[in-house]
């Protein structure tokens, strides 16, 4: 395909494809501009498709939305002393043209935070600031810029004014937002509704109906009935509805809404994320009407108890329960009757780091589950070590392809610093004997002696790992660790990304760490080796952003 391509002249149809790619590959993506016009044409969308999610240090991308502002915006910028000279009279590209997507808090705050950069420090009062940041939001937004947005969030952390300008500012160029395909709405905060806001919602139903991804993500649990009924119209609308998500809080007529929209034949994927499903009563009743449901998500969720698992065996289809992330503890017979049904559906599982009963689970895990692939055990005893090495044996050679293993230091403050070394160092000499020949991620947060250390990368020196995260947490031996680190791992380039935390410093009282990452002469020497060092907060997983970009 790729050389009928070439053959036929469609080499920018072709390298567009390749550049896809690198979407979220920013370096590779500046790269790309460097090349010739035609690449640069072909990477600078992606850029500027969310530039908000990406800022540069000091902020200075938002200069190039405002070198079309009028004299009478030039004035008001002049008289709150802000330079002009720094926005440029002519770009390139029309840069708004490329955003695809906008999350409302973001902008807010880093136009906050390009104004404070540009005043060196200068305070200026919040209705100074409230008026330069609608300048510039409206200069974005207005209709001449022809902006079509994919994604779309919504998020209210405070009661912000710049929140209710802007929901104006899209009812009045309403085609920013016609074509949306992902809306996320959250409340993180107090909500002091508005007509705008209600206006708005109003025009979501009755308008945008093509969304496939719609997230309900309420912190704050709220009584605002024209909300709770706004939001059940806006999923009854919904023509393609293919993904959902319901976190911190849920109401009854909202995913009851579900069983009454054309949903029942197009939702494919449904995520619970931190919810308490105690006042859930109509959970089967509306699963079993979602007719081409594939996957079920459950994340930190409460009151799975026997009520709640009683309603999920009688649903009368398979229940495709595909992750479940613990928050609190399971009774033994609750775990073990959810996953005689739903067992074979699961790939994602995390576990608690205090919970006695972990050997039961490993149990009953390991007896039900088939198709593991990713596999989260925090905290550890002399009691589950094998039997948790047992599981990642039984699945390494079929599905398993992210583990993570931390020997939470919380939960083992009582234990004598030789066992926590000890059971540690079990691990490694086990872990190494087992692992897949090729895995996606691995992060491993443990007390590391640097001797048993070695004997685990000389035991897993044939397994290629895409991204490795290694957090010592005692401050001896660090600079052997990274000495064998580079030795079997950097200059055989069996990785492609890294980080690496250790401690550093003795006192126990307060854990002060040091990274690699910051670490800049280190870091070159793994670039040499096509080895991109990271800050290991950075490449270390968030299960919910795992669960939201794979399903």
């Amino acid at each position: 395909m790729a050389c009928s391509k070439i053959f036929s002249g469609n080499l920018p149809e072709l390298l567009n494809e390749i550049i896809q790619y690198f979407r979220n590959d920013f370096l590779t993506l500046h790269s790309c501009i460097l090349v010739n016009r035609l690449w640069c044409r072909l990477a600078i969308p992606l850029l500027w498709e969310d530039p908000f999610s990406n800022p540069t240090a000091n902020y200075h991308f938002i200069r190039n939305f405002l070198y079309n502002l009028n004299d009478n915006d030039k004035t008001k910028l002049i008289e709150y002393e802000i330079n002009i000279d720094l926005i440029p009279s002519n770009t390139l590209f029309n840069y708004p043209n490329y955003i695809k997507c906008l999350n409302t808090w973001k902008i807010f705050h880093y136009i906050e935070k390009w104004i404070d950069f540009i005043k060196l420090g200068t305070p200026l009062n919040s209705d100074k600031i409230k008026e330069i940041s609608k300048i510039i939001y409206n200069s974005i937004l207005k209709n001449e810029n022809n902006i079509n947005l994919r994604i779309f969030e919504i998020i209210l952390i405070r009661d912000h004014d710049y929140f209710n300008d802007i929901l104006e500012l899209i009812l009045q160029n309403q085609n920013l937002i016609l074509n949306i395909k992902n809306l996320k709405i959250s409340f993180n905060g107090i909500i002091k509704t508005t007509n705008i806001f209600y206006d708005f919602l109003k025009f979501l139903y009755n308008n945008c109906k093509t969304i496939s991804i719609l997230y309900f993500h309420h912190k704050m649990n709220y009584d605002d009935l024209l909300i709770i009924k706004y939001c059940s119209e806006l999923i009854i609308s919904q023509q393609n509805l293919e993904k959902m998500l319901f976190g911190f809080h849920i109401y009854n007529s909202i995913f009851l809404s579900l069983k009454n929209s054309n949903c029942s034949n197009t939702l494919k994927t449904i995520i619970f994320y931190n919810i308490n499903f105690k006042n859930i009563t109509n959970f089967k009743q509306v699963i079993e009407q979602l007719n081409v449901l594939k996957s079920i998500h459950i994340l930190y969720c409460f009151s799975l108890n026997y009520d709640f698992i009683q309603q999920i065996i009688n649903i009368n289809k398979p229940f495709k329960l595909t992750s479940l992330f613990m928050k609190e503890k399971f009774q033994i017979d609750n775990f073990q009757a959810l996953l005689q049904i739903s067992g074979d559906y699961l790939e994602n599982i995390g576990l608690l780091t205090s919970n006695k009963l972990k050997y039961q689970l490993l149990e009953i895990i390991i007896k039900y589950c088939k198709n593991i692939k990713f596999f989260d055990l925090p905290g550890f005893d002399y009691q589950n070590i094998y039997l948790s090495m047992d599981l990642i044996k039984k699945f390494n050679n079929h599905h398993l392809n992210y583990i993570i293993i931390d020997f939470d230091r919380l939960h083992i403050l009582n234990q004598p610093n030789d066992d926590i070394l000890n059971i540690s160092s079990i691990i490694l000499k086990e872990l190494g004997q087992i692992l897949p020949l090729k895995l996606e991620y691995l992060d491993l947060s443990l007390s590391i002696d640097e001797n048993i250390f070695e004997i685990f990368l000389k035991n897993s020196q044939n397994t290629f790992i895409k991204k490795l995260l290694i957090n010592n947490k005692i401050q001896i031996g660090n600079e052997n660790i990274l000495s064998f680190i580079k030795e079997y791992i950097m200059k055989k380039k069996k990785i492609d990304y890294f980080a690496f935390k250790m401690k550093d410093d003795s006192d126990d009282s307060i854990e002060k760490c040091k990274d690699l990452f910051s670490m800049k002469d280190e870091v070159k020497i793994f670039e040499s080796y096509n080895i991109k060092v990271q800050n290991y907060g950075d490449l270390k997983i968030q299960h919910y952003s795992y669960i939201e970009e794979m399903y």
